[in-house]
This record gives C-alpha cells, sequence and structure tokens, in this order.
C-alpha cells in the first residue's frame, strides 16, 4: 500500500501559496553547465581525451541516440553568446566545471594546455565583466582516459593526481574564483560505472567492490583539495571549497517499522555515505553502512569488510573539509525494505536492502514531488547541524519544445519548497542553482532528453539559442526576488 498519509504541515505548506515568498537578501539565483555536455572542441587546440569522450567513440551503440559530446552546444567556441545570455537574464551565479584533459592534456599536471587555460580565463574574466559571479566544478565526470588506463577512480592514487589538478586551477584561476566545487555527485561516478554500468568508462563494473574503492578514492580527492586550498590558497585567495552531493528523498511506503528504517538507510547509503566523513562531529562512515556491509562481507566470505576502511588519520583528513554543503535533487522516491538472499553477490543494492518506487497519485505529477526537496533539506539541517548549502542543481527533463509549462511548474514549486525550508523551517540555504542554462549532452541519454531553459538546435552548425517559457519565468523571478503566487 502506498502512504497515503503525509504529514498536515507540509500539505498546507505545499498545498497552496498563500502568502508572497521573497528569497532573502544575499541569496544567490543562478544556473549550471558541465565541461563535456556543453563545450565540444572534443580535440581543439590540444586538448587530450576523456572517458566520455572514449565511450562515444568506441561505443556509440550505449548512447540513446548514437551521438556524441564532440560539438554539443560548442561553447568552446560561442562561450560570448552564452555569457549575453547570462547577461539577460540577470543571474548571479553561472555554475560551470573545467575540463581536466583540456588544462592537462595526459591528466598529469607536468604539462599544461595553455588553450585550455586561456579558453577558461576568458570565460571567467567575461562573467565578472558583466558582474555574474563563476562558480567552478574541478571535476565533472570527464576523467581523463589516460589516468582511466590506470584504474580510475578505483587507484587511490588518483586522489594525489587530482590534487595535483586542484593546484593548477587555483593557481590559475583562483585570483577570480571564489567558489569552488571539488567533485560533483560521487555517487554517479561510483555507483553509476561500477554498480549499474550507466556511465563512463564502460565495462567495469564491480557490485559492491569496486563501488566502495572508488568512494574512498573520491573521498580523499576532495579531502586532499580542500587542505591544499587551506594551506596554500585561502588567505590570499578568500574563496570559498565545498563537494557537491545529489539526493533523492526517500520516503516510507508505508508506516511499518521495516519500511520506515529502509527509508533511513537509503538516506545513509545515498547521502550519508559522502556527507557523514565530511560533515558530522564523528566522520567516518555512517555506523549502518558499516555495520551492514561488515555483517554481509562475512556472509559471503570475505576476509574483511568490502568497505575500504578509513584510518584514524584519514578520517580526520576528510573530517570539516567544507565551506558549504552543495546539494543536487531531482526526484522523490517511496522506500520499502528488501531482503536478499544470505550469501548471494556482493552488490551495494544488496547492502541497502531497499526497494525503490513512486506513487502515481502524487501531484502535481511523480517527477514533481517539492515536498521531499523541503524533507531533504530539513534532514541536512539536522543531521548535520544546519551547514551553509548552495543547491547546485534543480531541473526538470523533458522532450523539448518552447512552451515548457512543466519545468516552470516544476521550478515554481521546488523554489517554493526551498523558501518555505529556509523561512519557516530555519535551513541554512542561501543559493539555488537551475540545471540547466541550455539543452546539453545528457550523457548516456544523449540529445533525446532536454533541461535547457534555453532550446540549442543541434542540426544547425551554428547552434543557436533560444529562450523557452521557462527562461522568461526564471527571469522574472531574479528580477524580482520574488516567486508567483499560484
Amino acid at each position: 500500500m502506498y502512504r497515503k498519509i503525509i504529514p498536515v504541515l507540509w500539505l498546507l505548506s505545499l498545498g497552496a501559496q498563500s502568502r508572497e515568498l521573497k528569497f532573502p537578501k544575499g541569496f544567490k539565483l543562478g544556473v549550471a553547465t558541465a565541461s563535456y555536455q556543453i563545450e565540444g572542441g572534443w580535440k581543439a587546440d590540444g586538448k587530450g581525451p576523456s572517458v566520455w569522450d572514449a565511450l562515444t567513440h568506441d561505443h556509440p551503440e550505449l548512447i540513446a541516440d548514437h551521438q556524441t559530446g564532440d560539438v554539443a552546444c560548442d561553447s568552446y567556441h560561442l562561450w560570448k553568446d552564452d555569457i549575453t545570455n547570462l547577461k539577460n537574464m540577470k543571474v548571479d551565479h553561472y555554475r560551470f566545471s573545467l575540463s581536466w584533459p583540456r588544462i592537462l592534456p595526459s591528466g598529469f599536471s607536468n604539462v599544461i594546455n595553455p588553450e585550455g587555460v586561456k579558453y577558461y580565463n576568458n570565460l571567467i574574466d567575461g562573467l565578472i565583466a558583466n558582474k555574474i559571479e563563476p562558480m567552478v566544478t574541478l571535476f565533472h565526470w570527464d576523467l581523463p582516459q589516460n589516468l582511466q588506463n590506470l584504474g580510475g577512480w578505483t587507484n587511490p592514487l588518483i586522489a594525489d593526481y587530482f590534487a595535483d589538478f586542484a593546484k593548477v586551477a587555483f593557481k590559475l584561476f583562483g585570483d577570480r574564483v571564489k567558489y569552488w566545487i571539488t567533485i560533483n555527485e560521487p555517487a554517479s561516478i561510483c555507483v553509476d560505472v561500477y554498480e549499474y554500468d550507466i556511465g563512463a568508462p564502460a565495462f567495469v563494473r564491480s557490485p559492491g567492490i569496486g563501488t566502495y574503492l572508488c568512494g574512498k578514492t573520491i573521498l580523499l580527492a576532495h579531502a586532499k583539495a580542500f587542505r591544499l586550498y587551506d594551506s596554500e590558497f585561502r588567505a590570499a585567495q578568500k574563496g570559498k571549497v565545498g563537494i557537491t552531493i545529489d539526493s533523492t528523498w526517500g520516503e516510507p511506503k508505508t508506516n511499518r517499522s521495516q519500511d520506515v528504517e529502509a527509508a533511513e538507510r537509503e538516506m545513509q547509503f545515498g547521502l550519508g555515505w559522502w556527507a557523514h566523513p565530511i560533515f558530522s562531529p564523528q566522520g567516518d562512515y555512517p555506523e549502518v553502512m558499516k555495520t551492514v556491509i561488515a555483517q554481509n562481507s562475512k556472509s559471503e566470505n570475505f576476509s574483511e569488510s568490502r568497505l575500504p576502511r578509513l584510518s584514524p588519520d584519514e578520517v580526520k583528513l576528510i573530517q570539516g573539509t567544507f565551506d558549504f554543503f552543495g546539494l543536487n535533487h531531482y526526484h522523490t522516491w517511496l522506500i520499502s525494505d528488501k531482503k536478499f538472499p544470505v550469501g548471494t553477490s556482493p552488490s551495494f543494492i544488496k547492502d541497502k536492502g531497499t526497494e525503490v518506487s513512486a506513487n502515481p497519485d502524487w501531484k502535481p505529477s511523480p517527477k514533481i514531488v517539492p515536498w521531499g526537496f523541503r524533507k531533504l533539506l530539513n534532514w541536512v539541517k539536522k543531521e548535520y547541524n544546519n551547514p551553509l548549502v548552495i543547491v547546485t542543481e534543480n531541473g526538470y527533463g523533458d522532450a523539448g519544445g518552447l512552451d515548457d509549462k512543466a519545468r516552470v511548474l516544476f521550478l515554481k514549486d521546488f523554489m517554493e519548497a526551498l523558501l518555505l525550508a529556509v523561512l519557516d523551517d530555519g535551513c541554512n540555504v542561501n543559493g539555488y542553482t537551475v540545471w540547466s542554462i541550455m539543452d546539453n549532452m545528457e550523457w548516456r541519454s544523449g540529445y533525446t532528453v532536454k533541461f535547457g531553459l534555453f532550446d540549442v538546435n543541434f542540426t544547425d552548425p551554428r547552434r543557436p539559442r533560444t529562450p523557452k517559457t521557462s527562461a522568461q519565468f526564471y527571469q522574472t523571478v531574479i528580477k524580482t526576488r520574488t516567486l508567483p503566487e499560484k
């Protein structure tokens, strides 16, 4: 049975907006992109290949429309057009990522590509000249293929190579960039690749083993980059460094204790895996992860837990490495408990012990569940002592079209949920970022799914950008700092 009863407070707050909601003073509204998804120029001016270049070229059958990011939105050449659109939108910040292989073609810091540096200098300077804050992500999934050949994120040395890359970026751009995100969506890197084989690279599945090896390397990479900034750059550059973690909201499918516990387990394995070592006063992985994975590993005849241990020094290295909590959110799911046979093959899915579904009766739709967003923000507040949160992605995917009313509804409802979390619940959030400014290459979905406020004509070599209804809506919200009443 679906859980039909939502607490009255949530229904009253999100059923119908009865008061004017204004964004607090200093709250920043922006948009986001990622390098592989928009830049194109995949081998232009000395850029090296990434894992996504290799995947789309070698295995086009794994991409929904058999397309690549070779040109994408061609932002490598059309960055001035992008800045014009951002300026017209009057966004406070623009979140974009650096292409690691565009700056360091081999993945190593001994050779820096001057043309790649020039591209990002032009973009950063152009944004600042138009009073737009650059918010820079160091890694948004396009690992240099040369480093993947060494084992990718399951190789612990990648953490050191990432710190080297971060040092180059801080040196080159840190005089102007004041908001840094180390790594985008660790779960998408580790779980999607090693558990599900739906990311890049392909064909390296290692359920329940490689998944966790990757996770430890990611946590150490983030921590090393943060500590590096602290020790060598913070005093002069005075910037802020955080990590972006993606999270759904897990709502118990029923009121049974098994499902309530499963929903909490879903949150700890999904969000807590990454956030607990960084943001909690205890540090280390969540206790439920350590306990369950150790028990499952023993039943599978492993000599020790498949979850690689964090030493006391590593716990200390990772703990507290944040100036803000970057949060990506798109979906809410119903969670129920699921038992797996003892001794079966290891997997993250079995370790979680949950089953995910959607309620088709949710209004306005199962894809638009704003009360889950508000609950997620409150969970972060309670779990991690109300850290400063910047929502670094939130958006709606559809099949395209300029009159995107569903996206407008999504943005309106989710921004309302956010404001109620801030104004009524005391959640410490000071930024919201729409994914994405324009339609782009959505990874293995290719160009079949659209998330943009601007339509991009991918059949036209000029790649013209056309504002959608959602762009006009968001522009009005930014200008008035107010949500329109329903």
